[in-house]
């Protein structure tokens, strides 16, 4: 396995034996961390795996598909027991319901749409994790992530994956240079999933075939709403929908129920045009639609930004990078403005349509596969 950090003595870049380096291994029961883990093992290191218990543990062991379920525990733990390392379960439910799935649903019921797997990777995996991953005095920690940290000339730098398909630098853009210096993923160099599932076959691990989760892991079956109603009861209180020229065409069954950009289940068939969801206004309980191209946004705010850059994103007026406003999006030409040490607004060279405030909005070298950090979209 090729990995993807700068080479001294050790594949990790530490100038010691495999044998005296500690790598603490996030494990979520998955085929890919269950590979880091493996791999790593079988290099000689000192491998602790850790997994982190996030929610109820009894709903989860009937939830499958979703990242941190009882059964993926079950997963991880097995992994640990056929490569001969210790493996740790962590109780994190009230830190992940405080930090991840409390904003998730407040989020929702302020007409956002946000992206609790970023907020978890920050929050939880990559600040509580990481520090009793020092705790056990280890001397970096890893994960399966798809994306890359390479040796840079002012220190560590984010790279998107070698394989585009699996890139994951869109739910990574707030790890911080103190946390990149201190983090390794070992996946990032690889050219396609299949050679992550050929390692973990030649290890002879159970979840070799195992199916990638696609659920958030606290969201059964992608039903967002069902899970904000038992959160917040009363959030699905009905109201307008409001055409954007202010016509009343018909009632909705809940602001919690609509996403920006959404065209299908508004109920209200026998129109001459198709209409979207072009804003969400949670207070007055109205969804907002209109024509395809009011969705189309060339400025988008941002805040809580995170920046990986070598200057300082105050140093200059303007950036030219690449943005991207959605994960299953390419990133686009755009022009970031910082507007304080922490904000800024992009100027999108070209329109996007479906631009939505809780999103996260993603900076790239244009043109390369630097990760320059990002923030979070707002109303502005």
């Amino acid at each position: 396995m090729a990995l993807d950090t700068d080479v001294t003595t050790n594949s990790l870049g530490f100038a010691k034996p495999p044998a005296e380096t500690r790598v603490v291994v996030a494990m979520s029961g998955g085929v890919d961390s269950s590979v880091v883990a493996a791999e790593l093992a079988a290099e000689g290191y000192d491998v602790v795996g850790v997994t982190l218990q996030l929610y109820d543990h009894g709903a989860a062991l009937a939830k499958k598909g979703a990242c941190c379920a009882g059964r993926d525990i079950h997963d991880a733990r097995r992994v640990a027991e056929a490569m001969g390392f210790p493996h740790y379960v962590l109780d994190y439910e009230n830190a992940f319901r405080e930090a991840v799935i409390d904003e998730f649903a407040d989020s929702y019921l302020g007409g956002a749409t946000p992206v609790p797997c970023i907020r978890c990777n920050e929050r939880v995996k990559f600040r509580d994790l990481l520090e009793t991953a020092r705790d056990l005095d280890a001397d970096c920690m890893a994960t399966g992530h798809y994306i890359r940290r390479e040796a840079g000339p002012r220190g560590p730098e984010l790279h998107m994956a070698a394989d585009p398909a699996r890139d994951q630098s869109y739910f990574l853009f707030s790890t911080t240079a103190e946390q990149l210096a201190f983090l390794r993923f070992p996946l990032g160099g690889l050219a396609t999933k299949a050679e992550t599932r050929a390692l973990a076959a030649k290890h002879g691990l159970a979840v070799a075939d195992k199916p990638d989760s696609q659920d958030i892991c606290f969201v059964p079956n992608g039903d967002y709403a069902s899970v904000i109603e038992k959160l917040r009861p009363g959030a699905g209180e009905p109201g307008e929908i409001v055409h954007l020229d202010g016509r009343v065409l018909g009632e909705h069954r809940g602001v919690i129920h609509y996403t920006i950009g959404q065209r299908r289940g508004l109920g209200i068939g026998g129109l001459s045009e198709p209409l979207y969801v072009v804003k969400l206004d949670p207070e007055a309980r109205r969804v907002i639609v209109g024509p395809k191209e009011a969705l189309a946004t060339r400025t988008v705010p941002v805040k809580e930004i995170n920046w990986l850059g070598d200057a300082a994103l105050e140093s200059r007026a303007e950036w030219h990078l690449s943005a991207r406003i959605r994960s299953t999006r390419p990133p686009r030409e755009a022009i970031l403005r910082p507007t304080g040490p922490t904000t800024g607004e992009v100027e999108l060279i070209v329109a996007e349509e479906g631009v939505s405030p809780g999103q996260a909005c993603v900076f790239h070298a244009t043109g390369g596969t630097r990760v320059f950090g990002g923030g979070w979209i707002h109303k502005g």
